[in-house]
């Protein structure tokens, strides 16, 4: 099924390089980083619903809908709003599935943002984030938008201007489908 309306791209991103500065209690690593926004991309469409149901439309192989983090995303932003709105929610995967380019928390911090706007909540972005790192360590920074310096478990970030750069991206063939052109590391 495709739900009509617009795009909304869930971006790839690549960790420039990684360093491990230390592990909090709850198993979280410190680290210092810098993430880098690329092209490849999920595609993500939305469609409210007036009855508050949280519906993904689209089947993903081996994601149950209850832990899918797009469901999971959406219901936390209705919960902590208290909108009675719910939405319908396609899915376009398009990044592999546990390949280390966070396409499951760019697809969080995507429904976030989208559903935001769709069900008129007005959080700003820093509300945004405080709800994604809830969800997952790379949530925030894609909900940031830009490239960027991270550090603590990801959620101190710091916008990082970049040269233009093309990276080769190699996703070995375990299953999941290749992202369409270059992709990025969780």
């Amino acid at each position: 099924m495709k739900l009509p309306g617009p795009d909304y791209p869930a971006p790839a991103k690549l960790n420039l390089f990684l360093h491990v500065v230390g592990r909090r209690p709850d198993g979280y690593h410190l680290l210092q980083s810098a993430f880098t926004l690329i092209d490849a991309a999920d595609t993500l469409r939305f469609r409210r619903r007036e009855d508050g149901v949280i519906h993904r439309v689209s089947d993903l192989e081996g994601v149950p809908p209850e832990s899918d983090l797009v469901v999971r995303a959406a219901r936390l932003l209705q919960r902590e709003t208290g909108t009675r709105l719910g939405a319908d929610i396609e899915v376009d995967k398009h990044l592999p599935m546990g390949g280390g380019l966070g396409g499951g928390s760019s697809d969080a911090a995507t429904t976030l943002l989208a559903l935001d706007r769709l069900w008129g909540t007005g959080l700003d972005r820093p509300a945004l984030q405080a709800l994604g790192a809830r969800l997952g360590a790379d949530v925030p920074f894609f909900i940031f938008g830009r490239n960027a310096w991270v550090e603590g478990i990801g959620e101190r970030l710091a916008a990082l201007d970049l040269p233009p750069a093309w990276y080769l991206v190699l996703v070995p063939r375990s299953g999941s489908r290749p992202p369409p052109s270059s992709g990025r590391p969780n």
